[in-house]
């Protein structure tokens, strides 16, 4: 077991200008092994990291309970817990995010010196981007290779569960670290504009940093003031990358921001679904032949090294732009031509265009995860190329309490590209969902034919109801929530059934 010694980890505050003062701090400090943020978790030998407004003293005492040989936190708690806790090792800090990533990297003795990590930061793609660059690790492998931290999983060798952020706290990320490099695994992880703006990451090395894409997402008084906010949090991770990976067909307002700041990585690759760019460079990755078939697209992918013929079982032009930002990460992770092309067309990504087809095959429904303006966009222009003559119908709905530019965006990404639109639940949380829905409605273009269903599940019961009833073979689109199994409302979350599923019962 790797151990650092607690007062080291002083004057590693110290040194970089967060440290008020020590506490009783004995001649021989205790070594510390680990750090944690949840008392839950808490082993022998961990530094017990106390922070947040709500934080409780009580906290501390079952993390000294469990084992935890000191504590890190801010002069607002440093006088309750001194008398809490009189005799325990204690540093106080001047900015306790900053300095919980800093520890916390000690603490599980900078485990990404022992491994190779990616980052994929974006408004959207990054959890499909880094499924498929899972699985072309683990492509040809005995066992797995790669470890993930996203959206949907949290994996890491020793753990394995459906994550509760895109981006975690930093002394679970880096225990997750540690934990993955004990057991031989790269990490594939997605990065959250809020993970980098609070110092999640602090600290952290990428060997190769991807920025997939940019739109307006995440702003609200309890995430980024400003879609500037939000973007200066995303460019953050360039700051800490040898390598970056970008979109040459990067939205043009924000591209050269975006080229600039990804030059401070030693090398910079580009990718791009036609081969063009708005930033004058060449792209190393890109598509040729791009075509839907049966259980996906097809398409050539261009690398620098090699050319060959792709499959993904996922549709849409979009998700061949995925699949090229995971070819290029793969490659840098040592992968090659085989592993690339077999893993990409083995990859199944939960609540991604997951298409489910009726029994007669009249109504076709596409589940996705698509949540704001830019994922709607791309998600229904796919399913009206894909579906020309079809009758469509949508179903979404917007969060409540973040991301309000949500429902004013959505309506219109989606009413071009469908017959009817039906506006319904998604994690309205502290919000009335009437009003969400009512907001959405106002937001729709004048023209478009829509309707509330407040009930989420009944909402998509009536979609799948009209389309049975359509004069023509018709497509449903589910929207927002994919494979999520809970809906978050005022008092909590409750359970509910998957999109997914609840289609598959309906057309079964």
């Amino acid at each position: 077991m790797n151990t650092t010694n607690f007062a080291a980890l002083g004057q590693l505050l110290a040194k970089k200008g967060l440290l008020i003062r020590t506490c009783n701090i004995p001649a021989v400090a205790p070594l510390v092994c680990g750090a944690d943020c949840d008392s839950r978790v808490v082993e022998p030998g961990h530094l017990f990291i106390c922070k947040g407004a709500r934080f409780n003293a009580r906290f501390l005492t079952a993390a000294l309970e469990a084992g935890a040989v000191g504590y890190l936190c801010d002069e607002s708690l440093a006088p309750e817990l001194a008398h809490v806790a009189p005799d325990t090792p204690a540093l106080v800090t001047s900015d306790i995010r900053t300095a919980m990533a800093l520890v916390s990297a000690a603490a599980w003795d900078y485990p990404n010196e022992r491994m190779r990590v990616a980052g994929i930061t974006g408004t959207k793609g990054k959890t499909t981007v880094a499924h498929f660059v899972r699985t072309i690790l683990d492509a040809g492998e005995p066992g797995s290779r790669a470890a993930t931290l996203g959206t949907l999983e949290t994996y890491d060798g020793v753990e394995q569960f459906v994550s509760r952020n895109t981006t975690p706290e930093a002394p679970d990320l880096w225990r997750h670290l540690a934990h993955a490099a004990d057991h031989g695994l790269d990490m594939v992880m997605e990065v959250s504009s809020q993970g980098l703006k609070y110092q999640r990451v602090e600290g952290l090395s990428y060997d190769i940093a991807a920025f997939l894409n940019i739109g307006v997402d995440h702003v609200s008084p309890i995430e980024h003031p400003t879609f500037d906010d939000y973007l200066a949090s995303k460019l953050k991770i360039f700051e800490r990358a040898q390598m970056a990976l970008v979109n040459a067909r990067m939205d043009p307002t924000h591209a050269p921001r975006i080229f600039k700041a990804a030059g401070a990585c030693n090398t910079v690759l580009y990718f791009s679904l036609d081969g063009k760019s708005t930033c004058g460079q060449q792209p190393d990755y890109w598509a040729s032949n791009i075509e839907p078939c049966a259980d996906g697209m097809a398409f050539v992918a261009h690398t620098p090294q090699w050319s060959s013929p792709v499959r993904i079982a996922l549709t849409g032009m979009f998700n061949v732009e995925n699949a090229l930002a995971a070819i290029a990460i793969a490659q840098t992770l040592g992968c090659d031509q085989t592993a690339i092309v077999s893993g990409l067309a083995s990859c199944r990504v939960p609540g991604r265009m997951d298409v489910v087809t009726s029994a007669n095959k009249r109504v076709v429904a596409v589940v996705d995860y698509a949540h704001n303006g830019m994922a709607v966009e791309q998600v229904m222009s796919s399913v009206r190329q894909s579906y020309p003559n079809h009758y469509v119908v949508a179903v979404f709905g917007a969060t409540g309490g973040k991301g309000a530019e949500r429902r004013f965006e959505m309506p219109p990404a989606a009413a071009p590209y469908a017959n009817h639109l039906v506006f319904t639940e998604d994690d309205a949380g502290p919000e009335p969902v009437e009003r969400i829905c009512a907001q959405m409605v106002d937001a729709t273009p004048v023209g478009t034919s829509c309707e509330v269903v407040l009930d989420r599940e009944q909402a998509i019961r009536h979609a799948l109801d009209l389309a049975r009833s359509s004069e023509k073979p018709a497509v449903v689109c589910v929207l927002g929530k994919g494979h999520e199994a809970r809906q978050l409302r005022a008092d909590g979350p409750v359970p509910i059934v998957p999109d997914g599923e609840l289609v598959r019962q309906l057309l079964s």
